[in-house]
C-alpha cells in the first residue's frame, strides 16, 4: 500500500476512514444520489481538510540538539502506543530516535539501520549498536583460533568461494603415473592457497565472503591472525559495504595493485556474545553512517511484531525530520477536521453539503476506534470531544485521554502525529473511497449464484451508483468505470 511505503505508518487509518467512508455513501447511493456527484464532494471535502491540516501543523524542531531529540522521541512515543511494545514505549522510542539521528543527515536511508532478532532475555535488554552487526556465520573448527577483535582494520569483502571444490558427478580424468595424478592434486592444492596468499597480501584483517570459506582457508587465516566469515546474507554485506567502504571482489587477481578502494576499513571490529548467539560488530565505520538494533524477546511472534512495530516508528521519526511539523494525536486532529468541514459545508448550496457532511462523519471513525479499542462508552467520549472542539477557546488539540476515559489537550501531553502522515493517510482514504464509486456496476455470471458453483457462491445484489455485488471468484464478469 502506498501509505506504507510512502511514509511507513497509518496503514491502519487509511483502512478504517476508506471504509467509514464508503459506508456513508451507502445511505446517500440509496437515496438517488449519482456516484460521480459524491466523488466530486468527496474531494472537495479532501483539499479542505489537506488545508487545514497544513494551517494547523507546528514545527516540531527545537532550537537545541537536545529539544529536537525529545520533539522527536514523543513522535516515535505516539506511533508505539499502539503496537505490543507500547508498555515500553519510552524505552523503545529513545533507542529509534537515536538510531536514525545516526544516519546521514543528507540522505537518512533506513536501509542502513538494521533490526536484528536475539531469543531470551528482557525486552529492556534490547539496546542500539552504532554500527553494522550480524549473527555469526556458520564456520570450521578453525575458527575459534582467530582473534575476536580489531582496532582500525581493514575490511576485505568478497563474492568468492574460497574452499576446495567437489569434482563432477562421473568426471574422469586419465592418468599414466602416480607422478601425473599427484601432480592434479598439488595443482588443486596450488589455486586454493594462491588465492589465500593474495588476500593476506592486501593486509585485510577482516575477510567476508559471500560464498563458502572452507575449513582450510579459515585454519590459513587463522595462522595468520586474520578473521574470516563465510556465507554472509547479501543484506548484511551490502550493510557493511556501504559502512566501511570499498568494494565486494569476485576475484583475487590483482587486489594489491588496485590501491585502497579494494579494501574497507572501521574503526572497531569485534564478536560479542547476546543471549545464546554471537554477533560481528563492526563500530566507528567512516564511509557511511549506519546503526542496528537488538531486539531480546522470549518468543517468535513478540520478536516478529516488535520489528513490525520500531519499523514504523523509524519510519515516523525520519519523516519528521524531513518534515518536521506535527499535529495533534489521539483523534484531536479528525475532530478538528470534521467541525471544520461541516462549518464549510453550511456555506454551500445543494447536494454538496450533505456529502460533505458525510465525509467529516466518517472523520470521526478514528476517536471512536480508540474507545472502542480502550473499553470505553465512545458515544459519551465523542460528545465531549464535539463539545469541547466547539467551545469558545478555540483550542483544536482536545483528543482522547486512554488514562481517564475523557478528553484531554493531546499537543500539551505530548501526543503527537507527524502531519506527512495525516495527509497521506487522509488522501489515500478518499481516492480509494472514490475508485470504488467510480465502478457504476457489475456484471456478475448467473451459474454463480448457484450453490457449489464457480468457488464463489451467490454474490449481493447489484445496486445503482457502484454499490452493486461483486463477482464470484471464477466468474467472468466486467465493470464499467466512469459516468454514465
Amino acid at each position: 500500500m502506498s501509505q506504507d511505503a510512502e511514509v511507513g505508518d497509518g496503514t491502519t487509518s487509511v483502512i478504517l476512514l476508506a471504509g467509514e467512508m464508503m459506508n456513508k455513501c451507502k445511505e446517500l447511493i440509496e437515496d438517488g444520489v449519482h456516484s460521480q456527484v459524491l466523488i466530486r464532494a468527496f474531494r472537495k471535502a479532501g483539499q479542505i481538510a489537506d488545508a487545514r491540516i497544513r494551517e494547523v501543523s507546528r514545527d516540531i524542531m527545537g532550537s537545541s540538539a537536545t529539544e529536537r531529540r525529545e520533539m522527536l522521541m514523543r513522535c516515535a512515543g505516539t506511533s508505539l502506543n499502539s503496537k505490543l511494545v507500547s508498555h515500553q514505549r519510552e524505552f523503545f522510542a529513545g533507542i529509534v530516535t537515536d538510531a536514525v539521528l545516526t544516519l546521514d543527515a543528507d540522505s537518512l536511508d533506513v536501509s542502513m539501520v538494521g533490526i536484528k532478532k536475539v531469543h531470551g532475555g528482557s525486552t529492556t535488554d534490547s539496546h542500539l549498536v552504532a554500527g553494522v552487526a550480524f549473527k555469526k556465520t556458520f564456520s570450521y573448527a578453525g575458527f575459534e583460533q582467530q582473534p575476536k577483535s580489531f582496532d582500525n582494520p581493514k575490511v576485505m569483502l568478497l563474492n568468492l568461494e574460497l574452499e576446495l571444490k567437489a569434482e563432477k558427478d562421473n568426471a574422469e580424468v586419465r592418468v599414466n603415473s602416480t607422478a601425473d595424478y599427484q601432480a592434479i592434486v598439488d595443482a588443486e592444492w596450488d589455486i586454493i592457497y594462491a588465492k589465500l596468499a593474495a588476500c593476506v597480501e592486501t593486509g585485510a584483517k577482516v575477510v567476508l565472503s559471500r560464498l563458502a570459506i572452507g575449513d582450510v582457508a579459515t585454519q590459513y587465516f587463522a595462522d595468520r591472525d586474520i578473521f574470516c566469515a563465510g556465507r554472509v546474507s547479501e543484506e548484511d554485506m551490502r550493510r557493511v559495504q556501504r559502512a566501511v567502504g570499498g568494494s565486494v571482489q569476485t576475484t583475487v587477481n590483482h587486489l594489491v595493485d588496485g590501491g585502497s578502494s579494494i579494501l574497507g576499513q572501521c574503526g572497531r571490529f569485534e564478536e560479542r556474545q547476546l543471549g545464546k548467539e554471537r554477533y560481528n560488530v563492526f563500530t566507528g565505520c567512516p564511509q557511511a553512517k549506519s546503526a542496528t538494533i537488538i531486539v531480546r524477546g522470549g518468543s517468535d511472534q513478540f520478536l516478529e511484531e516488535s520489528e513490525r512495530s520500531l519499523h514504523d516508528a523509524i519510519m515516523i521519526v525520519r519523516r519528521a525530520i524531513k518534515h518536521p511539523t506535527a499535529v495533534p494525536g489521539g483523534g484531536a486532529i479528525e475532530m478538528d477536521l470534521s467541525r471544520h468541514i461541516r462549518s464549510a459545508a453550511v456555506k454551500i448550496e445543494g447536494k454538496d453539503q450533505l456529502i460533505m457532511s458525510a465525509y467529516a462523519r466518517a472523520l470521526e471513525v478514528i476517536p471512536r476506534t480508540l474507545c472502542d479499542n480502550a473499553g470505553f462508552d465512545s458515544t459519551e467520549v465523542l460528545n465531549k470531544l464535539r463539545a469541547a472542539h466547539a467551545s469558545a477557546d478555540g483550542n483544536h488539540c482536545y483528543g482522547v485521554d486512554l488514562d481517564s476515559a475523557s478528553v484531554v489537550d493531546t499537543w500539551a501531553k505530548a501526543v503527537w502525529e507527524p502531519a506527512v502522515v495525516k495527509l497521506n493517510a487522509l488522501a489515500a482514504a478518499t481516492e480509494a473511497a472514490c475508485q470504488i464509486l467510480a465502478v457504476d456496476e457489475t456484471i456478475k455470471n448467473p451459474k454463480n449464484e448457484q450453490p457449489g458453483a464457480g468457488g464463489g457462491g451467490p454474490a449481493p445484489g447489484g445496486g445503482p451508483g457502484g454499490m452493486g455485488g461483486m463477482m464470484g471468484r471464477g466468474g467472468r464478469g466486467v465493470r464499467r468505470m466512469g459516468g454514465r
